[in-house]
């Protein structure tokens, strides 16, 4: 079935939203006053959702994709949006879902941090999969779990552009493994050295022989970690980590630790949470290997940084002290140490992963007498609802920072500072 529709404006997720015959439609790929023609690939009681078949009224500002695999590849969703339009068309989508979901209607300036709108990416995950009697290496397809073999991918750093394309190589050589089926590849600030993740299904021939093989032939390897999927086995072959640089400080980066994709911002991002912070006593909840603890020392007597993952915790310790900072890690989950907490703090950091702050911990928090609270959130929705617990709770927001970590996809990443209403 196919239809035509109007659409209004874009929404998290990368679709946009228009209306037929008293039906919600959602559509990718467009922009908004488009008038567009799609066809119908899912319908429940009160939504469409639709794929276009042709831009029958063109927004002005529509322009032309810089990657050639735009719309099949599932990984960016903005690509025929000029950048200024992006950053604005977020900004929006903010506002609305604070609005939507927690009921805060926010009229103040959303300060926003632009990034180079390419070429950002210091981290990339590579899907390998049978292609005829060779391997294909790509992203997902769109809305699929299908493989998108790509060529070139515009977003990544020009060390990760070469790592694909060598490997992609290699693989139409017949030169890997068939077991293979994923690579992730993270990069250094200078983007010289490379950390290699590689899952497969089996170790067919030896770990040591395949590592060596990536080492020689992928530009700039440094450490290598293979995963045998069948028996949850690891093989590590390198030093284990990367050594990143922010501003003055080097944090080491484990294979498993979670650390910022975008190799511009995290500056900036490091000096806008620090802002006009001084105390006696700091606490970095979802600390991961340290980006905020380590600068914290600097401005509050006692940091106390909280991380559970145990893979990342290690790498703070060693952060911490590489530094020669003094700061105490708690290898726990963030409500466990919260639960029978009675200090109030002068500043809490919160930087949680997608799901958002538990509960219970926003609870404890709001129990806290804390002047100040900073929240660095990947997730609108799941901000939203937090932020409606802690306003409830006797905060108010000073101000709301969007930093474009993901250029040509709907992700938004924002800083949120909090004080305690008088």
């Amino acid at each position: 079935m196919t239809m035509e529709v109007k659409i209004e404006k874009l929404v998290y997720g990368g679709e946009g939203l228009g209306h037929q015959d008293g039906h919600t439609v959602f559509v990718p790929y467009v922009l908004p006053e488009e008038v567009v023609r799609l066809r119908e690939v899912e319908r429940k009681k009160k939504f469409i959702r639709g794929r276009v078949q042709q831009i029958v009224t063109a927004s002005p500002e529509r322009t032309a994709p810089p990657c050639p695999h735009f719309t099949q590849c599932g990984g960016c969703h903005y690509q025929h949006a000029p950048y200024d339009a992006q950053l604005r068309f977020k900004t929006s989508i903010l506002r609305e879902t604070l609005s939507r979901i927690g009921r805060i209607a926010w009229d103040g300036p959303v300060y926003v941090h632009p990034s180079p709108p390419l070429r950002y990416r210091n981290r990339a995950q590579w899907k390998i999969r049978p292609a005829g009697e060779r391997h294909a290496i790509g992203y997902f397809q769109s809305a699929s779990t299908a493989l998108c073999p790509v060529e070139q991918c515009p977003v990544l750093s020009p060390r990760l552009e070469e790592v694909l394309s060598t490997l992609r190589s290699m693989l139409a050589q017949g030169a890997l493994p068939g077991s293979l089926r994923e690579i992730e590849a993270f990069v250094d600030s200078a983007d010289e050295k490379v950390l290699l993740n590689a899952a497969l299904e089996s170790f067919s021939s030896s770990p040591a022989a395949l590592a060596e093989k990536l080492r020689a032939a992928l530009p700039g390897v440094e450490t290598v970690l293979l995963n045998d999927m069948a028996r949850d086995r690891f093989e590590l072959f390198g030093s284990g980590h990367l050594d990143y640089l922010v501003a003055d400080t080097s944090f080491q980066v484990g294979h498993l630790s979670f650390f910022q994709a975008n190799r511009y911002l995290l500056d900036e991002l490091s000096q806008a949470v620090l802002a006009g912070t001084n105390g006696g006593l700091a606490l970095d909840l979802f600390s991961g290997v340290g980006l905020f603890t380590i600068p914290l020392t600097r401005n509050f007597e006692r940091v106390i940084a909280v991380e559970s993952n145990a893979a990342a915790a290690r790498d703070l310790e060693a952060n911490i002290s590489s530094a020669h900072v003094s700061a105490q890690l708690a290898n726990t989950p963030v409500e466990e140490l919260l639960r029978d907490w009675q200090e109030a703090p002068d500043l809490i950091v919160l930087d949680p992963p997608r799901a958002g702050v538990p509960a219970e911990a926003l609870q404890r928090i709001c129990a806290l007498v804390v002047p100040r609270v900073h929240y660095v959130s990947c997730d609108p929705a799941t901000l939203a609802r937090d932020l409606q617990a802690l306003l409830a709770g006797g905060f108010h927001i000073e101000e709301i920072h969007l930093f474009d970590m993901f250029p040509q996809t709907f992700h938004i990443e924002t800083l949120v500072k909090l004080v305690r209403s008088a």
